[in-house]
């Protein structure tokens, strides 16, 4: 043995050195601890929130064969309501739409007093069209399969709108956050009692829904 050489001595360096590379039954409670304190936020920000339909960025389109050569288009100008949307649940997405009929717009002022009068969605009597959800299901990613009841000119029948989105949520200048969807579905205009010339006027109506949401920062 070389002199000097303390062998006990070493081992018990060694013990130490080792013993200090494990942490101890109670550091490893502390650091799980405070990992669960660090996610709680996290698990906490997926909620079912509230977003209003904004008028000024929405709009309810349609369209319409025309004596079956030629396809006339048009817009509902001011579309109101409440989406409910959680993202990680969209399944449970709903809506409460409304649309104002009277501001039916297809650039031709006879036409869109004739689709105000009782030839065809007789506002004066129907002054709104409305959407209620009953059921959500997502499609795939991105995209969903809303089940609802749509109520024209009185009538309420069972829709399907296919839905593309919602988008993600921004920030615009004012501090609010916004998002958008894009819905398609077709009806015939017949189901809902409206009748009048189907020689010159479609059956199917093609309708396209581009919605923006808003609501305030937290």
């Amino acid at each position: 043995m070389h002199p000097g050489f303390d062998l006990h001595s070493k081992h018990e360096r060694r013990g130490t050195t080792v013993r200090n590379n494990h942490p101890t039954h109670h550091s490893r409670k502390t650091a799980l601890i405070a990992l669960v304190l660090l996610c709680s936020p996290l698990l906490g920000t997926a909620e079912t929130l509230t977003w209003q339909i904004d008028p000024n960025h929405s709009s309810a389109l349609f369209s319409v064969r025309h004596m079956g050569i030629s396809t006339v288009r048009g817009v509902f100008e001011k579309t109101t309501g409440t989406v409910s949307f959680d993202p990680a649940d969209p399944a449970k997405t709903s809506i409460e739409a409304t649309i104002d009929a009277n501001t039916v717009n297809t650039r031709v002022q006879a036409r869109d007093n004739d689709l105000r009068s009782p030839h065809f969605l007789e506002v004066a009597k129907y002054p709104t069209i409305t959407f209620k959800s009953r059921h959500t299901e997502v499609a795939s990613a991105g995209k969903l399969r809303i089940t609802g009841d749509l109520t024209i000119h009185g009538v309420t029948k069972q829709v399907v709108l296919d839905v593309d989105g919602p988008s993600e949520t921004i920030k615009d200048p004012m501090g609010n956050l916004r998002m958008g969807a894009n819905a398609t579905t077709k009806i015939n205009r017949s189901d809902f009692g409206i009748t009048y010339t189907p020689k010159m006027v479609g059956e199917e109506i093609e309708i396209v829904l581009d919605v923006e949401m808003t609501r305030p920062a937290k």
